[in-house]
């Protein structure tokens, strides 16, 4: 199986930018991607739990790999939830996944999001980590509109090794990212 077309870019030209761009002597100091965590809350799952099950099928489509369910740490009896019931899903992905994944989300479910002018660049969070919203699943082309039963958000981690926000925003510039013009 050939390597992400991402990674290539990564290790051909980017890497070498990266390296003349902030002055590093070692090589290791570049700045790399480590993973990548989608997360998918379903506070509806309380009442419903065949709604967990959708919410896993949903993500495991658009990961390409098997979601952990998530579970609540604690009872909350205002809103009927119970310890270990289950409230959502996470994926995380690493290597060639990860790749696909962001790929798949530059270039094809963020230009497909409606009213869209960009990601916010002030959504790092000190250490290199980028972090990101989507308002529905229907962006990305695995998800059919007719198998939708409700429309739900999800949380976007994109996690590097980059020791600033400025080295990450570089990297993920790189890769097409469109961050938002001030």
């Amino acid at each position: 199986m050939a390597a992400p077309r991402l990674k290539n870019l990564y290790n051909d030209e980017l890497r070498n930018k990266l390296k003349e761009k902030f002055g590093y002597s070692n090589e290791m100091m570049i700045p790399k991607l480590e993973k990548i965590v989608i997360n998918i809350g379903c506070g509806e799952a309380v009442a419903d739990s065949k709604k967990i099950k959708s919410v896993l099928a949903e993500l495991s489509k658009i990961s390409g790999q098997k979601p952990v369910t998530t579970v609540a740490k604690k009872s909350i009896a205002t809103f009927k939830l119970r310890e270990g019931m289950p409230i959502g899903a996470k994926v995380t992905l690493r290597q060639n996944q990860m790749y696909e994944f962001l790929d798949r989300l530059v270039n094809i479910a963020l230009p497909r999001v409606r009213d869209f002018r960009g990601v916010s660049p002030k959504s790092f969070d000190g250490r290199g980590n980028y972090a990101m919203g989507l308002k529905e699943q229907l962006v990305f082309p695995e998800i059919s509109y007719d198998d939708v039963a409700d429309v739900r958000g999800m949380d976007i981690v994109i996690c590097t090794s980059a020791d600033t926000d400025e080295e990450a925003r570089e990297l993920l510039s790189g890769f097409n990212m469109p961050f938002k013009i001030n």
